[in-house]
């Protein structure tokens, strides 16, 4: 899968560059997803690790790729990331970097706590300024229109929510609930938000609806989340865990018109939510004991893993035809 190189054609790579997205790095959620969900999966039905092991080594090359893609845009195109940036939909998928970063920082932990620790305070900082800046875009900049309002605007509640995870566990425990409070706090404003555009307004484009499956991701991240924080996650943790289940019914009605869309790299926006929803389904089955629930965290991976290879082929075949990183 040779993202970087799509970029450096020999004629025309500064233009094939300017157009390098930023939603690259959903690629990278999706993987780094599907192996922490197959480490719950092998943890849950006491498998060894090879195949979350396989998954992790394609996670940390692609990321890999990605970042010396977007890094040569920043330095030869600085201007395209700042006119990404000013864009009033492409700037939520920013903080898409920073938890990229703390995904890796989750996988590594157990294999290699130091550099997860490293990791985990880069991707912390820059997750907290992007936050922020986003946040501050919103504010400001005000000819933002409902149109340009998406479940994408959830990505930075979801990045806050995901800082604990491993926090906890190396001793952040004051800068967990603080990120965790945060991200919180925005799921509940945005989610108002993102559903009065959806009921009210018109549908969202056609490259945007893959997006609707974002939805599922801040309530399933935060049980997870709220359950390193508490211990036992309790009945708060229950309505998270449901919450997720529900968001997974609504995305499923339209789930007829998703598949009927051409292909986009915002189409991997179904992955990462479904990696969120088998990984809390394993962790609550773990903390009740609940068979139940291991098989539905067993089903959520098996779609997730359908969807992880289709999107994987597609990107590639996409890739070959040159009908990525072009103007929209």
């Amino acid at each position: 899968m040779t993202i970087a190189h799509d970029t450096a054609p020999a004629d025309g790579a500064v233009s094939r560059l300017d157009h390098y997205p930023v939603t690259f790095f959903a690629i990278v959620m999706g993987l780094m997803g599907l192996t922490l969900a197959l480490r719950a999966a092998e943890k849950a039905w006491s498998l060894p690790a090879m195949l979350s092991t396989w998954s992790l080594v394609l996670s940390c090359g692609v990321l890999v790729l990605v970042t010396i893609g977007y890094a040569a845009k920043a330095i030869k195109a600085p201007g395209a990331v700042a006119k990404e940036w000013h864009h009033p939909v492409k700037v939520a998928f920013f903080p898409t970097i920073s938890i990229s970063t703390i995904l890796l920082s989750m996988v590594l932990l157990p294999i290699a706590p130091a550099a997860a620790h490293v990791f985990w305070l880069i991707g912390t900082i820059a997750q907290g300024v992007l936050a922020l800046a986003v946040i501050g875009v919103w504010i400001g900049h005000r000819p933002f229109q409902t149109p340009h309002l998406s479940p994408a605007w959830f990505i930075p509640a979801v990045g806050n929510v995901l800082v604990p995870i491993a926090g906890m566990q190396l001793g952040y425990t004051d800068l967990s609930w603080l990120f965790f409070s945060a991200g919180l706090l925005f799921w509940i404003v945005l989610l108002t938000l993102v559903f009065n555009r959806l009921v009210f307004h018109d549908p969202l484009p056609g490259k945007l609806m893959p997006t609707l499956t974002i939805l599922i991701a801040p309530p399933a991240v935060a049980y997870v989340s709220w359950s390193h924080m508490v211990g036992d996650p309790g009945p708060f943790g229950q309505i998270l865990l449901n919450l997720a289940y529900v968001f997974f019914l609504i995305v499923l009605t339209q789930a007829g018109r998703i598949r009927t869309l051409p292909f986009a790299l915002s189409w991997w926006a179904l992955s990462f939510p479904v990696a969120a929803l088998a990984i809390s389904s394993f962790l609550h089955a773990h903390h009740t004991g609940s068979d139940a629930y291991r098989i539905i965290g067993t089903l959520a991976l098996a779609l997730l893993a359908a969807i992880i290879v289709f999107l994987l082929a597609r990107t590639g075949l996409a890739i070959s035809r040159r009908e990525i990183c072009l103007p929209e």
